[in-house]
């Protein structure tokens, strides 16, 4: 599958493409990796993420419908708000994690995860049956949308020439539907995945490029950059923002991912709740931790974790951070052998080699006054 923007990006000199959950998607363009993860921190990088799904609630019962979905307290949104939230099974197990934009009083915006669109969307018509409430249309409108991401430090004064719209008065996690940009309608939100400030712009499919062009041509010539996925994904695992399929999963819980100001038991009924409250009474027995590399060596997914000759755990990410010059991980292990400063074992290469665990996120930007947190 191809979005909107391949014919742009497909042509660049130097661009370097890959297969990804179906999706045909730029790994990094010439500038390298590292470049494009830097000018994020730094100034400004511009991602196509279009290959994921938006969904559709609409009608009388759609707050009800979706509170019952997922772990956030859906009803208690404002129009005009995101709201970040897992989505679980019964037995507490991940199904995804979403963002939800509340459009109107009774019609959401659902962005959900690529790989897991049509299995989400199953789900949740299967979950959300007038039995439970009267949600009156769940629609896939995916092809319809594009989504770019213009996130970094420097995004807001560069993405403000092309608009007289103040886009300083968009906390984080609100949005704004309506505004134009270089003359073309898009929905700005603050919303983003790489601990950067920064905007999610979605755009009518047909205009993306057209989008794509003005933006790069007002922002590039003052260091903006085109970024790929390889840059998306060092930057989210500084910030320490879960993916899903590695820190979470239909084995791996909201809770023991850290997530758990997401999850609002006392809000009452939902998928999942009595699962994780029993979870919660009990101590979770796993978790999951940051680590950073003693020995050479870069910690990949599922790559084994010991402590004490014990295998406690596995690594759900990791990477050469960029931003810190030092070799980092996530991983998922016991929480008796989890204690900050404590010292566990990776194997790499058939090789046990030494590791710490320490606090996240391994990086933190400052948040301006205007910004309010998830």
């Amino acid at each position: 599958m191809r979005t909107p923007l391949y014919e742009i990006y497909s042509s660049y000199p130097g661009v370097k493409m890959i297969d990804f959950a179906g999706w045909e998607m730029p790994l990094n363009y010439s500038a390298g990796i590292l470049a494009e993860h830097r000018r994020v921190r730094e100034a400004a990088g511009l991602f196509d993420v279009s290959h994921m799904g938006e969904l559709f609630f609409e009608g009388e019962g759609s707050a009800e419908g979706l509170d019952w979905l997922v772990t956030n307290d859906v009803r208690g949104m404002e129009v005009g708000q995101a709201l970040y939230s897992p989505m679980c099974a019964p037995d507490g197990g991940t199904i995804d994690d979403l963002i939800i934009y509340r459009l109107a009083v009774d019609r959401f915006m659902v962005v959900v995860n690529a790989a897991n669109r049509a299995k989400d969307l199953a789900w949740m018509r299967d979950e959300s049956r007038p039995a439970r409430a009267a949600v009156e249309r769940i629609a896939d409108r995916s092809q319809e949308i594009a989504l770019l991401a213009f996130q970094g430090p420097k995004a807001e004064a560069w993405l403000s020439g092309l608009t007289a719209t103040d886009l300083a008065e968009i906390p984080s996690f609100r949005f704004r539907a309506g505004v134009l940009l270089a003359g073309i309608e898009v929905t700005v939100a603050r919303t983003g995945y790489t601990g950067e400030d920064g905007f999610e712009l979605f755009v009518a499919a047909d205009r993306a490029s057209e989008l794509w062009r003005a933006i790069l041509a007002a922002s590039e010539p003052r260091g903006a950059l085109p970024c790929g996925l390889a840059a998306r994904d060092s930057l989210r695992i500084e910030a320490r923002l879960p993916l899903y399929g590695q820190e979470l999963d239909a084995s791996i819980g909201p809770l023991e991912a850290g997530l758990a100001s997401f999850v609002r038991l006392e809000k009452g009924e939902f998928c999942g709740r009595e699962a994780l409250r029993s979870l919660a009474e009990r101590g979770l027995p796993r978790v999951l931790r940051g680590c950073e590399m003693i020995d050479r060596g870069v910690p990949r997914h599922g790559y084994p974790v010991y402590a004490g000759g014990e295998k406690i755990g596995f690594v759900t990410s990791g990477e050469r951070s960029p931003t810190l010059d030092t070799f980092i991980g996530l991983v998922l292990v016991s929480r008796e052998r989890s204690g900050i400063g404590s010292e566990i074992e990776i194997e790499i290469g058939g090789k046990r080699k030494r590791a710490r665990i320490v606090r996240t996120p391994f990086y933190r930007r400052r948040r301006a006054d205007n910004e309010q947190s998830k």
